[in-house]
């Protein structure tokens, strides 16, 4: 899933130790490996040899790769030529060589920035990973950031905007659907490099973007001094002069839904034309348009699907009775005798938009008014050409982003980013949007790259959090809700499943991923040896959302059992006496020298460790940050470390 975006995806080996480098890569992107033909780079499996009379010589050191990526191909000949021949079969190309080599390999090949594969160097001991081209429309920098995570490299990016902490102009509305306009982007990506003051004008579209920008960002959004470029977001089409003062460019949010009625079998091709006229009659950009919306019994309609396909619109279509009930200002007595409403183009197109209200969108910073009619219905007809389209246009209140959204439920471990796997970090370097709570963004702050949203919310909001980020994720956006430790253990893995849940989620859209971490008993016990080498359990001593009276039924339990016990949230200001009755009850069945171990903040700057018993554990201090591991009847101290036998020997 994280590597969906970019595919399909070329890896290029020509040694084995290049091979080798690339091999975590190819495996987690199922990118496809090529390699020269006839080296020997990989060796194949070897027959069982007859048995023989004679001696056998001592075997020699053989450096094939014996077991190479699942996904591998061989080529013939030079690269040079093989790379001619795969060129326009992938978007990303990942080499192991020196990069003036593939420098050259590709030159010949490179036409349109706009259009041109990301291209990734990567050396071969595997330190380092170089965005070479392609970076912004490409993919190429985000690429760069998932592969040095997914290889544990360096991600060398040198676009200026990256330097500057902000994503590239010509990039900025990918994330939510926007349509590139025209405009000088060179110009305008230039005077942004220079920290010149670019002035913003944006009439449509979400502002999230903007609350991701840092503090010296250059975007003026109310003009303080002459700006030296201008950055356009809206649904409006506007006609730049080649020789204007300052560069321009436009994003067009999608944010017009057509409403159209027609003639059974009107073709193609008129109504493309009717939609054009519209258009430009009004100076609507067509980029801006979201989708087509019509009566359900033109559902059919082999002129509309066309348009639809040709033009990748989502078409939504109403019933009557639907169509009916909106009011709009031009009904019509001989359409409602006709089909049973007397607008199908007006009260289609609103009906299109839909509506904010309990998506948990409101917070996105929306700048556009609350869906309503910007073109009348017009119809549009040719004399000579058989049909005619009534076409109307509305402006809803939130773009159609057409993606499909992920949710990313990850577990960043104790603290420290080298406790994070490989694919969690990814996971929160790939996500559009981070939701978590302060503590835990601060903590994987290093992760982040320009131009992500992120949201932070207090540690009483969890079910918020979850909410938001599953309104986002509809939306079409890529949400990494992050939580410390392991996200399915105490964190909101849980949370976000049972929201998801309630909202009837039919368990594919959105996708969701979760990514497991080391969760504070596991961090907690590497820090003091091997107490759980044993049976054990978890248990937190919050009745925020467990009664008491289970959290004493759970606790009886686990000392009966003689269970390995790590508790959870043992103390906070409000609650002091819970750790108190969980010793009484321990003490009940264990040995008043039973080891006990208090880990607080365990691999953050912060840690604290103490090795105590379970009659003295309360005469140190205990928090909200600290994991309490009781040992059981054969869990004994050696120097400073607890060790928990694999076995009982004996002793019971």
């Amino acid at each position: 899933m994280l590597f969906a975006a970019y595919q399909p995806i070329a890896a290029i080996a020509t040694t084995p130790r290049a091979i080798l480098t690339l091999k975590p890569f190819c495996q987690a992107s199922n990118a496809v490996l090529y390699i020269p033909q006839g080296r020997g780079l990989v060796s194949k499996p070897s027959k069982p040899s007859k048995p023989s009379s004679k001696p056998s010589k001592p075997p020699v050191s053989k450096p094939p790769i014996s077991k190479p990526p699942e996904n591998v191909q061989f080529y013939q000949g030079s690269l040079k030529e093989h790379l001619e021949t795969i060129w326009h079969d992938y978007k990303a190309f990942v080499f192991v060589l020196a990069t003036g080599a593939v420098t050259r390999l590709i030159a010949p090949l490179l036409s349109d920035k706009s259009t041109d594969a990301a291209i990734l160097v990567v050396d071969e001991a595997g330190e380092f990973v170089i965005s070479l081209c392609g970076g912004h429309q490409g993919g190429g920098d985000a690429l760069t950031r998932l592969v040095a995570q997914t290889i544990q490299a360096t991600p060398i990016i040198t676009g200026a905007s990256h330097s500057l902490n902000l994503p590239g102009i010509d990039i900025l509305g990918l994330p939510f659907g926007w349509k590139k306009g025209s405009g000088d982007w060179t110009g305008v990506s230039a005077a942004i490099a220079k920290q010149y003051p670019v002035e913003v004008i944006q009439e449509a579209g979400s502002t999230l973007w903007q609350n991701a920008l840092p503090r010296d960002h250059p975007f003026q959004f109310q003009t303080e001094t002459s700006p030296q470029g201008r950055v356009w977001i809206g649904f409006t089409q506007r006609t730049f002069n080649p020789n204007a003062d300052i560069p321009k460019v436009q994003w067009h949010p999608r944010v017009l839904w057509v409403g159209l009625g027609c003639e059974r079998g009107t073709p193609k091709s008129l109504i493309d034309r009717g939609l054009k006229a519209v258009f430009q009659r009004n100076h609507l950009a067509e980029a801006a348009i979201a989708g087509i919306a019509t009566i359900d019994i033109k559902a059919d309609e082999v002129g509309i699907l066309q348009l639809c396909k040709e033009r990748d619109f989502p078409l939504r279509t109403f019933s009557a009775e639907a169509l009916k009930s909106v009011a709009v200002p031009t009904p019509s007595p001989v359409v409602d005798r006709e089909v049973g409403t007397p607008s199908v183009a007006e009260a289609a197109c609103l009906l299109g938009c839909g509506g904010l209200e309990g998506t948990g969108l409101e917070g996105t910073g929306l700048v556009s008014k609350p869906p309503h009619l910007l073109v009348k219905k017009q119809v549009y007809k040719e004399e000579g050409v058989k049909g005619a389209v009534t076409i109307a246009v509305s402006l809803a209140e939130t773009e159609f982003t057409g993606r499909g959204g992920k949710l990313f439920l990850v577990g960043t471990g104790p603290g420290a980013l080298d406790q994070m796997t490989n694919a969690a970090r990814s996971a929160v370097t790939e996500a559009d949007v981070i939701i978590g709570y302060s503590l835990y963004l601060d903590l994987i702050a290093p992760l982040q790259r320009p131009g992500q949203i992120i949201e932070s919310f207090p540690i009483t909001r969890e079910r918020d959090r979850a909410q938001r980020a599953i309104a986002l994720a509809e939306w079409g956006l890529t949400v990494a809700v992050v939580s410390s430790g392991d996200c399915g253990i105490y964190g909101m893995a849980g949370l976000v499943m049972e929201e998801l849940k309630q909202q009837d989620w039919d368990g594919k859209t959105p996708q969701v991923q979760v990514f497991p971490g080391i969760t504070a008993l596991q961090a907690a016990a590497s820090r003091v040896g091997s107490p759980l080498m044993h049976d054990f359990c978890a248990i937190s001593l919050s009745d925020l959302l467990t009664p008491w009276d289970v959290i004493l039924k759970r606790l009886q339990a686990a000392a009966l059992g003689d269970f390995v016990t790590a508790l959870y949230n043992p103390r906070s200001r409000q609650r002091q006496e819970q750790i108190v009755q969980a010793q009484e009850i321990f003490l009940q069945h264990r040995q008043g020298n039973t080891p006990v171990a208090l880990v607080k903040s365990a691999y953050r700057p912060d840690e604290e460790i103490q090795i105590t018993t379970l009659e003295q554990m309360l005469q140190f201090p205990i928090d909200m940050l600290t994991t309490v591991i009781i040992g059981n009847c054969s869990t004994y101290q050696h120097q400073d470390w607890l060790i928990t036998p694999r076995g009982y020997l004996g002793k019971l």
